[in-house]
């Protein structure tokens, strides 16, 4: 059991480690891609479509796609505490937040389907939240140090060991739970304050809300193909949906700044 959830975490931190590496060396277009990413979501499922049965991997995807939820209602936490409170009592508060709201959408009914709907609609909401508190829209764009980078993939790592190993045993719920967990949310909001201030945190944690629709495309065709083509097969499917989703926010961004920009030249 050790052993295995030591290799686990080993893999998954390196997955982390070098995903993160690469956005800073391949420039703005494809970083931003590659910064979408599942590279938690990604692994975890990678040893549970091995591992699991059919019925378990819906049953997870479908509490990942819930713990997503949650997630945006973490960012939203995080954004409004950090206008007023320090770094740690703002990721303390937004932590405990996710926590039981993970826990309140797992109880959603529709399936895929009603999980995708509210998470629309929390979409809606943070994005109007987002809107209403001005935040600026200058965000620093800065190469993690080592430090970052090894907690992160330590973090990403330990959740992803458990979620498929220890936690597995309890059903799908809580693993689903665990690799929907917003380690990249965390981790860049803690980083980004501790170096450049409370407003440049909040403005990046909640522009990064729409590339969550990345992951979200990632666990929604995981949970629909699923049981229909090999598991490998429903893997590479599941990341190229996500892969896919998130060339086309960075696409859809690029058009609306260049946009601003002949706006504002004229």
């Amino acid at each position: 059991m050790l052993s295995v959830l030591i290799a686990k975490l080993v893999a998954t931190a390196l997955v982390v480690i070098g995903v993160s590496v690469a956005v800073g060396k391949v420039g703005p277009r494809l970083g931003g891609i590659l910064a979408g990413t599942p590279i938690i979501l990604g692994p975890g499922y990678f040893f549970m479509l091995q591992e699991r049965s059919v019925e378990f991997l819906q049953a997870a995807a479908l509490s990942t796609l819930h713990a997503l939820i949650a997630t945006l209602i973490f960012a939203i936490c995080f954004v409004v505490a950090a206008g007023r409170f320090g770094v740690y009592t703002s990721l303390a508060l937004a932590t405990g937040i996710w926590i039981p709201t993970a826990l309140l959408f797992s109880l959603l009914p529709g399936g895929v389907w009603g999980g995708l709907l509210v998470y629309a609609l929390v979409l809606f909401a943070a994005e109007a939240i987002r809107r209403a508190l001005k935040l600026g829209q200058t965000v620093v764009v800065a190469r993690s140090g080592w430090f970052d980078l090894l907690f992160r993939g330590l973090l990403a790592g330990i959740l992803v060991s458990l979620a498929t190993t220890v936690a597995a045993k309890s059903g799908p719920l809580l693993s689903g739970m665990l690799v929907g967990f917003p380690v990249g949310l965390f981790t860049i909001g803690w980083t980004l304050y501790e170096r450049y201030g409370a407003e440049v945190a909040r403005a990046t944690v909640s522009m990064a809300q729409k590339g969550m629709l990345s992951l979200v495309a990632f666990a929604l065709a995981l949970a629909l193909m699923v049981g229909t083509l090999p598991p490998m097969a429903t893997f590479a499917i599941s990341l190229l949906a996500s892969i896919m989703v998130s060339l086309g926010i960075f696409v859809i961004s690029q058009w609306r700044y260049r946009a601003l920009q002949t706006g504002e030249g004229k």
